[in-house]
């Protein structure tokens, strides 16, 4: 702050203000402070009357900090707002001293200019640089200056204007808090006062938010006004879709409308606040809503799953019922999903959906699909259908019904749509998953025989259980031997996921049975797949358990197991003792030269040989495995079941061990001796 010293009686202050709330009242006590200290006590009420309204139409409307100088003499005070918007000064047409106003014409924001006309001997602008402002003049009674007002028309000359204090005391309240109940109270304090002021019988405030409920009584003081002409109707300025009056029991004559019009504007913008602040909340519950609705749909790559969850999103935040539709390879409109907040009413709603004609709720849904665009519909339904459009390919419609009282504002349209897009691109990506998952599933089965042979004495079986949407490198065969007095079985698993380790996969296994095919010994098939892989297989590598088969005259069955890398099988006897058989040896694709150390097993009548991948011990329950100690348990208490018993048996302990689903393929093969 600083102080100008003019004339040796003259006190001139000077201070800045911020855009603030509390501007106003920080205004008045540098006013009553300059007042005090000059001797100028009888210019309190109208000074303090006009500094409210200048710094609070400053913060309100320029919306900048503001400039505040206050000079008083022996002969008055004067005091000038400034502000730093851009723009002209709110222009008020006010006739000559002589000349009656009516202050119904004047507009808005010019009020507060006519009660600085009013109450001062003199105003003006001031127009200084960046900052343009309003000046006032208030001369002392005492010094023979009086201060001049002019009487609206209609009033009679003898008509006193309401005590400046009184007014004062008006225009000084506000909300004590933002909330609903805070604004309702502000409302009816300001209506009380003015009821007093005007000597009204009563007042009321009624506002329209715009929801559907129609016009609410805000406040009401005294009785209720009548519908006659001795009633001030004033509309609030608000903005749609809020809107809203005020009535007061009172004449229109003398000053009760001009005071009813300067309530109603300050009741208008503490109105306007509230929707704003409304609006913010409701923006983001919204953002809050369409959040979890991406969350909840990205969490399904299941298409029907997707499509029955889209409804229990919308219902019934939204709206009082909704239904998907899809199109099908020919363009048509088939129901996915629909649900109604009255389960009662569902039945009703599909018949309604089923329901066909020009002037059918289908009809204007095949409307918005083909046009891509939204459309409405009327009774019984009562709702609007906007289209699911992906990626440029139009899926289907997503039709929403109203509530009964409250019609969609722009608001909710709005996350309609939202919600339309993000349903349509989490259907899409479900129906893409989907068709993956079938190619993966056929890739993967075009890699397993179609069916293990069927031996007399001799009992295969074997369970495969993909995972995801990518084909695994995981695999197994039985392969008749060129004699055809044996067989050689292969469990092998291929690093990595995806085309190339199939492409790697259906390469190791069109290997072995060829050089099978050509009589080729174990060993020599394990170097020659090597050689390929190394060669041909892309820097990926296998893993193989080979074992031969051969049966004999004894009626056991004579097995030759090699192991390249992979896991020991599990020899289980007939009287339940389990084991770990196979010496380790080099993995595939990895080095040019390998070493298979063979071991021979004898399976007499009974005994089993689980061949198996990682994807059965590596299955995962947090932080602990499966493990290969678990898989001998599991398989101790099989041993007297056909193989296809066993292999089943052990594929379901697996999947149970953990609810997660499974991160790796999973591949058995048992080999039993049936004689």
């Amino acid at each position: 702050m600083s102080v100008e010293a003019g004339a040796a009686s003259a006190l001139v202050r000077r201070v800045r203000l911020p855009n603030d709330r509390r501007t106003p009242a920080a205004a008045r006590a540098l006013v009553r402070s300059v007042l005090e200290e000059a001797g100028q006590d009888a210019l309190l009420n109208e000074a303090l009357l006009l500094t409210t309204e200048l710094s609070t139409n400053a913060v309100v409307h320029a919306n900048t900090e503001l400039d505040i100088e206050v000079a008083a003499d022996h002969e008055g005070l004067t005091v000038t707002v400034t502000d730093f918007a851009p723009g002209p000064v709110e222009q008020l047409a006010i006739g000559p001293r002589n000349e009656s106003v009516d202050i119904g014409e004047v507009a808005e924001r010019g009020r507060g200019l006519l009660l600085v006309d009013h109450f001062a001997s003199r105003w003006g602008t001031v127009h200084e640089g960046t900052g343009k402002g309003v000046w006032f003049r208030l001369e002392s009674r005492t010094g023979g200056a009086t201060v001049v007002a002019t009487v609206p028309t209609g009033a009679s000359p003898e008509a006193d204007l309401p005590s400046v204090g009184a007014l004062s005391t008006l225009l000084e309240v506000r909300p004590e808090s933002s909330s609903e109940e805070g604004l309702a109270d502000f409302a009816l304090e300001m209506l009380s006062r003015l009821a007093r002021l005007t000597g009204a019988a009563g007042g009321v405030v009624r506002l329209d938010r715009g929801d559907g409920t129609g016009r609410q009584i805000m406040a009401r003081h005294g009785r209720a006004p009548r519908d006659d002409a001795a009633t001030i109707r004033v509309g609030l300025a608000v903005q749609r879709p809020y809107a809203g009056e005020l009535e007061l029991d009172a004449s229109p004559d003398g000053y009760g409308r001009p005071l009813a019009e300067i309530v109603a504007e300050r009741l208008s913008l503490h109105v306007d606040n509230d929707r704003l602040r409304r609006a913010d909340l409701r923006r983001q519950t919204w953002l809050t809503f369409l959040a979890e609705a991406s969350e909840l749909l990205a969490q399904s790559l299941d298409v029907n799953l997707t499509m029955a969850l889209i409804p229990q999103l919308v219902v019934p935040r939204l709206g009082r019922w909704c239904a998907v539709h899809t199109t099908d390879a020919w363009g048509r409109l088939q129901l996915a999903a629909a649900t109604h907040a009255d389960e009662a009413a569902v039945a009703q709603l599909h018949a309604t959906l089923a329901e066909s004609g020009p002037d059918s709720v289908l009809a204007r849904l095949e409307e918005a699909s083909r046009l891509g665009t939204q459309v409405m519909f009327g009774a019984p339904a009562d709702g609007f259908a906007v289209p699911l459009v992906a990626r440029g390919q139009r899926l289907g419609t997503l039709a929403v019904g109203r509530h009964h009282r409250h019609r969609h504002d722009a608001d909710e349209v709005a996350v309609v749509e939202d919600v339309a897009r993000r349903a349509a691109l989490a259907i899409d990506n479900a129906r893409i998953h989907d068709e993956r998952r079938k190619v993966a599933r056929t890739l993967q089965a075009s890699l397993l025989p179609p069916a293990l042979p069927h031996v007399d004495g001799v009992g295969f079986a074997a369970e495969y259980v993909p995972t995801g949407s990518e084909v695994g490198g995981d695999f197994y065969d039985v392969v008749p031997t060129a004699a055809g007095d044996g067989w050689v079985v292969v469990v092998g698993d291929v690093s990595g996921k995806g085309v190339q380790a199939a492409t790697v996969t259906g390469l190791v296994r069109d290997v072995i049975r060829i050089l099978v095919d050509d009589g080729k010994p174990m060993s020599e098939i394990l170097c020659r797949v090597n050689r390929t892989l190394v060669q041909r297989g892309g820097g990926r590598y296998c893993t193989l358990a080979m074992a031969s088969v051969s049966k004999e005259k004894d009626g056991t069955l004579s097995v030759c197991l090699h192991l390249a890398g992979h896991d020991r099988a599990v020899l289980v006897r007939a009287d339940g003792k389990t084991s770990f058989v196979g010496e380790g040896g080099t993995a595939l694709g990895l080095l040019e030269t390998i070493s298979s150390p063979d071991e021979l097993v004898t399976l007499g009548p009974g005994d089993s040989l689980i061949f198996y991948t990682d994807g059965v011990t590596e299955r995962r329950r947090g932080r602990e495995l499966f493990g290969t100690a678990r898989l001998r348990e599991a398989a101790a208490p099989l041993a007297g079941y056909p193989a296809d018993v066993m292999a089943a048996r052990l594929r379901s302990t697996t999947i149970n061990y953990s609810v997660e689903e499974p991160r790796d393929d999973i591949a058995i093969l048992v080999l039993r001796n049936d004689a």
